[in-house]
Parts: C-alpha cells; sequence; structure tokens
C-alpha cells in the first residue's frame, strides 16, 4: 500500500559528509561511532545502517537494548555495537551473549554484568563510564577504585573494552570552564586505569560538537551524532569551524528530505474560512491545495498557518489549523496546481529549500526533537543523490 509521504535519504551526502569529518579528524586510526539512537534521528535505523556501513562504517552507538536489537538484526554482521544507556533486565543475556558492548555506570549494573556473564559463559564488554562532571551517570573516583577491584576479583567475567563520559554541553561557549573541568577528570580517570593494569582500551569522550571545538578529547573514537546526518551541532559550532576559511556554504550536506503530494485542489471565495474553527479567513479569491500529511505524521499544529512547503519550485504557505490527516496550502497564483504533484516538507525542489532548521524555527523545536519525532511509520528510502 501507498503512504501519504516519503522520506529520502541520500547515499551521496552521506558519504560527503563521512568524508569531511574523516578529514577533520586528519590523524589515522581514530574510529567513528555512529550515533544512531532516537532512531537514528528520526532517518531510520534500518535504513540508515546498512547505508552508514557501506561508506565504511562498523561500530554503532545506541541507547538502548531495543535499538541495539535493530541494529543487530540491520546491519552485515561485521559491526561492533555499544549500548550507551538503558538494559532491560531481561535483555543482560542476549546482550553479552551477542558480545555487545555497553557503558557500566553503576555498582548494580556491574554486579548484574557479572551474574549474566557467568551464566552466558562470555565475558562483558564493558566501558566504564566517568563520572567527569555532567552529574547524570558514570563513577566518580572513589567508586571507581571499588570498580577495578570488583572486575580485577573476576577478570575472567569481564573484558573492559573502553574509558568513557559525556561532555556537558560542548556546543555552547558558555560551558567552556565546566567542560575543561571535564577534559582535566577524564585523563586523570584515564591514568588510574592505566596504573591499575588496564591496557589497549578505547577511550570516547567527543560528541560533533567537541570534535570539532575541542581536538584533544577525540581520543581513540569519537560518537558522532548529528553531524553525519548533515547539520551543525548548533550555529555557534559552525561559525567556530568557518573561522577564517573562505567558505560559501556549509562543507555539510544534508541527506533527508520528506515529501508528500497533492491530494485535492480547490477555490475559495472571499470571506470563506478555511479549515477547522476561525484561525484563517480568506483575504481574496484563493485556490488552496490539501496535503495528507498532518500532526500523526509528525507536521505540527504549531505550523499552522506559520509553516512553509514547496510547489511547483515556489514557496507556499499553510492557510488553516494542521489537522490530523491534513494539511492547506495556499497555491494561488501558481498555474497548474494538480492532485499528485510533489509537494516537500523539508528538502529541495527546484532552486528552492525547506530546511530542517527553518521547518523547526516554525514549530519551536530543535533539530534533534524535530528529527527524533518523525514518526517510524514514514516510509524510508535511499536516493543516490
Amino acid at each position: 500500500m501507498n503512504a501519504t509521504s516519503c522520506i529520502e535519504l541520500s547515499e551521496q551526502s552521506l558519504n560527503a559528509n563521512y568524508a569531511f569529518v574523516r578529514k577533520l579528524l586528519g590523524k589515522k586510526g581514530i574510529r567513528i561511532s555512529s550515533v544512531v539512537k532516537g532512531n537514528a534521528y528520526g532517518h531510520g535505523i534500518e535504513i540508515f545502517v546498512p547505508m552508514a556501513e557501506a561508506c565504511g562504517i562498523n561500530h554503532f552507538s545506541v541507547f538502548s537494548d531495543d535499538e541495539a536489537y535493530r541494529v543487530y538484526h540491520s546491519g552485515n554482521g561485521k559491526s561492533d555495537i555499544m549500548i550507551m544507556g538503558e538494559i532491560a533486565s531481561n535483555a543482560f543475556d542476549w546482550v553479552i551473549d551477542k558480545e555487545i558492548s555497553f557503558f557500566c555506570f553503576s555498582k548494580g549494573r556491574l554486579l548484574m554484568a557479572l551474574n549474566e556473564a557467568i551464566k552466558v559463559g562470555k565475558p562483558a564488554r564493558i566501558h566504564l563510564e566517568a563520572e567527569t562532571g555532567l552529574n547524570r551517570t558514570g563513577f566518580n573516583f572513589s567508586e571507581m577504585k571499588e570498580v577495578i577491584s570488583l572486575i580485577k576479583e573476576n577478570s575472567e567475567h569481564f573484558e573492559v573494552v573502553g574509558l568513557c563520559s559525556h561532555l556537558a554541553g560542548a556546543e555552547g561557549i558558555a560551558n567552556y570552564l565546566r567542560i575543561k573541568k571535564q577534559r582535566q577528570r577524564f585523563k586523570a580517570f584515564d591514568k588510574m586505569l592505566k596504573e591499575a593494569g588496564f591496557k589497549n582500551y578505547c577511550r570516547h569522550l567527543a560528541c560533533s560538537a567537541a570534535l570539532v571545538r575541542y581536538p584533544d578529547t577525540r581520543y581513540d573514537m569519537v560518537r558522532l551524532g548529528i553531524m553525519q546526518y548533515g547539520f551543525w551541532p548548533s550555529p555557534e559550532i559552525f561559525i567556530e569551524y568557518c573561522g577564517n576559511r573562505p567558505m560559501k556554504k556549509s562543507p555539510l550536506e544534508r541527506i533527508i528530505s520528506w515529501k508528500t503530494r497533492v491530494m485535492n485542489v480547490k477555490d475559495v471565495k472571499t470571506g470563506e474560512y478555511i479549515g477547522y474553527g476561525t484561525s484563517y479567513i480568506a483575504h481574496q479569491d484563493m485556490k488552496i491545495a490539501v496535503i495528507p500529511v498532518g500532526y500523526s505524521h509528525g507536521f505540527f499544529r504549531s505550523l499552522s498557518n506559520k509553516g512553509r512547503l514547496l510547489v511547483k519550485g515556489e514557496r507556499v504557505p499553510v492557510v488553516g489549523t494542521v489537522n490530523m490527516n491534513g494539511t492547506t496550502i495556499d497555491v494561488s497564483g501558481i498555474d497548474g496546481v494538480k492532485p499528485g504533484d510533489e509537494v516537500v516538507i523539508i528538502g529541495h525542489q527546484g532552486e528552492q529549500e525547506i530546511t530542517v532548521a527553518s521547518f523547526g524555527e516554525f514549530s519551536n523545536f530543535l533539530n534533534y526533537e524535530l528529527l527524533t519525532r518523525l514518526p517510524e511509520h514514514i516510509p524510508r528510502m535511499v536516493v543516490p543523490d
């Protein structure tokens, strides 16, 4: 059956984004972990993971065991998977058996991992998370000493594959001093593990913003989130990257487009209301088109009388209230609009573009929030460019 809209992902743009990040990293040996939490930032885990693998990515970071399961069954079977957040108690055995690594940030989780590793007969592959100042998850210094002792006492049941932490807002210069302290503390944790005899573990601290702003946080691996999808973590980071470079446009390319089609076209007389309620009255004779996309599809009600879309290469406004399954747009003055014509919600059409940022401005959502709110039921497809 046909869906009312479709999300397209550009293979060429994804390749270009990874090429840019690899050039930015410069030093060989720094691994890229593709962060695909939040349904691959709304792009779709099942379709995005094979795309990333085709671009040479072989490590994926997720938030929870259910996301790890989806990556495991979407990929080529050769990539590493790392869980940064939640693991249900009944999923530890599967995680350990499939040799999926995960963050350890509490003694309770460490003991759970130990018990399940004994049952499964395989070591738990763990990343020790250091509390460096985000104050969300992670071991402080005194706790880490106890953890090290517990791991050493049960060394056959643990494989310490990483040391990690989360930075508290690397995309904002206002957090500079806080981030500076975090970087110093991470080095102290690294020294503690080395002095305790641990070797060959992967140190990872940098997110997309940090790999640009704080090169010293790149260590052995970077957790690449928003940048791989073609977005800067913040305008501030983009401006900082540009510096004195003679740049005309961003080197990152959006890989996502969202498209639908015209469902109906009709004329409306001056003085008539359009749609539910009285939020919009025709100030002149108008021609309107209806698209089969509404707030149940992720086109928010806050876009009522504010949003913009593209039809026949022209930017057109949303008129009236966005409802559950439909939205009305003003196509007055555009010749030949008919049912079946392509409508671009996000992306390019001709020389015009509706960016996620501009879409977000009308709906008061961050890029991250808007993308991850795109419903999973909208079909995704890969396009070559």
